[in-house]
């Protein structure tokens, strides 16, 4: 299969270019903090296992049970990291059921999820991971830092079922800022909240092997830092307009493929990929290869894009977007096309699309 025969709207990777993003992060994790990368960007078997390949990976990070699933029923990795907190029904019974096959840690914020994970735990006779999710200023989960995670650190311990690994934070907050000094600062206010509380942690006697955070835009900012052990990149593997707004040396990879349907007008064109196709939580995306071409607007399933008047784009040309948000927007599509110029080198399953734990209650 060629590029211009790939159906539309669809993701396409450039393989070669993904391939130098991995190897980048890769070598920069040579030293004694890991690289964890995180499944939930892109839910593709075949990108994980190329990451995992690559070297200098603790095991993979997921976002949820099913990818977690996935990940095991794959057979990528027997280490693996849900950096959520999991509550809800069942949830707890599935992770337990994971414990016998692979070494599985969950982030924990709170005595309910404690009590719940220690419950199956007991259940089932296996033992369950944990790392205490502390709060470092992202207003999401998390316990607060210092003596309430120690506390809740200690509660951990004493419980019959789980083993404290311990501690991570996400500085959700800061990886995204443009300004690479203002980063700077407060990726380390953010990260001496975590490490503060390590070190409090240890001097309770209690186990804190891992001390894990970071993202794409704080790689190399918290991943250099002492005390750190891992990080949970995830984006750096395809990129996307956000982050390609920052000094980090990773290239877009990853493009929208559409087919245009309509030019209304010379100013206007009309795509087949809308929002069905591509997440806008971060912006429009941009258009590619077209200078002076912008998105107005995604409806469900059209881009209405401006276009230079003497452009000459027709209907049944194809046209590319460049995504601003790489994680939701993959979830929205069954397949990757990978290729390397105009050769489609394979088609991959984005195999944890959707919440994967839904779809056995579903009546047939």
């Amino acid at each position: 299969m060629r590029l211009h025969e790939i159906p539309t709207p669809a993701l396409v990777v450039d393989l070669l270019g993904m391939e130098r993003n991995i190897k980048r992060m890769a070598d920069f994790y040579a030293g004694a903090c890991k690289l964890r990368p995180h499944f939930k960007a892109h839910k593709t078997p075949e990108i994980a296992r190329r990451q995992l390949a690559a070297g200098n990976c603790t095991g993979l990070t997921c976002a949820t049970i099913g990818e977690a699933e996935l990940v095991v029923a794959d057979r990528l990795t027997d280490d693996i990291l849900i950096a959520n907190e999991v509550l809800g029904p069942g949830k707890a019974a599935r992770v337990a059921a994971l414990a016998k096959q692979v070494d599985i840690k969950v982030a924990v914020d709170s005595e309910a999820g404690l009590a719940d994970l220690a419950q199956a735990a007991s259940a089932a006779g296996v033992e369950i991971g944990v790392l205490v999710d502390v709060y470092v200023g992202l207003p999401r989960c998390g316990i607060l830092p210092g003596e309430p995670a120690v506390a809740l650190a200690k509660r951990v311990h004493e419980t019959s079922g789980l083993r404290l690994c311990g501690l991570m934070g996400y500085e959700g907050h800061v990886v995204g800022l443009e300004d690479r000094g203002e980063r700077e600062t407060k990726a380390a206010q953010a990260m001496e909240k975590l490490l503060d509380t390590a070190r409090l942690t240890r001097e309770a006697g209690l186990p804190c092997a891992i001390v894990s955070a970071g993202g794409t835009g704080t790689y190399d900012i918290t991943g250099g830092m002492e005390g750190i052990t891992e990080v949970q990149a995830g984006s750096y593997v395809l990129m996307d307009t956000a982050y390609a707004k920052l000094d980090i040396p990773f290239e877009k990879a990853m493009w929208l493929l559409e087919t245009v349907l309509s030019r209304p007008r010379p100013e206007l064109c009309v795509g087949d990929g809308g929002l069905k196709a591509c997440a806008v939580d971060h912006g429009m995306p941009d258009v590619k290869d077209i200078e002076g071409a912008s998105v107005l607007f995604l409806s469900d399933e059209h881009a209405t894009i401006r276009l230079p008047a003497e452009s000459p784009l027709a209907p049944g040309d194809r046209i590319e977007l460049w995504p601003g948000h790489i994680d939701p927007t993959i979830n929205a599509h069954d397949v990757l096309y990978a290729v390397e110029g105009n050769e489609v080198a394979g088609i991959w399953p984005v195999s944890a699309r959707g919440y994967r734990e839904q779809r056995s209650h579903v009546s047939s």
